[in-house]
C-alpha cells in the first residue's frame, strides 16, 4: 500500500474493531467483516507493511498500576538548534513517566504528558530529570483534574 493508496472498506472495518479490541483470531476478524480469513490475513499484512498498523498491544489502566495523575508540561529550550532539541528529546524519552512528547507551535517549544503516582513522583521527575536538562529553559505545568476521555482509537 503506497502513500497514494486509499484504505479500502474493509481496511476501514478491521481497523475499526481492531482498535477496540485485538486479541480476536484472523478467523474472528474475517468473521466480523464479512470476509474470508485468508483476505483478512493479506490485508493485515498488507496495513502492517505500510505501516498503518503496528503490533498488537493490551492498553494498561494507569490508576490500576498506580499512575493515575496525569500531567501536562510545556518546556520552552534555550536554544533551537537541531542539536538542542536532539539532545531534549532523546532525554525525554528515557524517562519512563513520560507518555507523550509534543512538538508544538506558539510560545513553548515542547508539550509533554506525564502519568506519574503523585506529587513527589511529579517532583522527582520534574526537578531531577526534566528541568536539569542543560537545554531547558522555562517550563510550565498543567495538572488534570479529572480524566473526562482516553481512547487511542484513530478516527477512520
Amino acid at each position: 500500500m503506497s502513500e497514494t493508496d486509499q484504505l479500502s472498506d474493509l481496511d476501514r472495518r478491521m481497523l475499526a474493531i481492531l482498535q477496540r479490541d485485538a486479541s480476536g483470531s484472523v478467523a474472528d476478524l474475517a468473521k466480523a467483516t464479512n470476509s474470508s480469513s485468508a483476505t483478512c490475513w493479506r490485508r493485515l499484512r498488507a496495513l502492517e507493511d505500510a505501516g498503518v498498523i503496528g503490533p498488537p498491544v493490551r492498553l494498561v489502566n494507569p490508576e490500576a498500576v498506580g499512575r493515575g495523575m496525569d500531567v501536562f508540561c510545556q518546556i520552552r529550550l534555550k536554544a533551537q538548534s537541531t542539536a538542542a532539541r536532539d539532545s531534549f528529546q532523546r532525554a525525554m524519552e528515557l524517562i519512563p513517566a513520560v507518555v507523550a512528547i509534543y512538538s508544538i507551535s506558539g510560545d513553548w517549544d515542547y508539550l509533554l504528558h506525564l502519568l506519574v503516582r503523585d506529587m513527589a513522583d511529579l517532583e522527582g521527575t520534574l526537578m531531577q530529570q526534566m528541568l536539569d536538562h542543560e537545554n531547558v529553559a522555562a517550563s510550565s505545568t498543567i495538572f488534570a483534574l479529572r480524566r473526562l476521555k482516553r481512547t487511542t482509537e484513530v478516527p477512520l
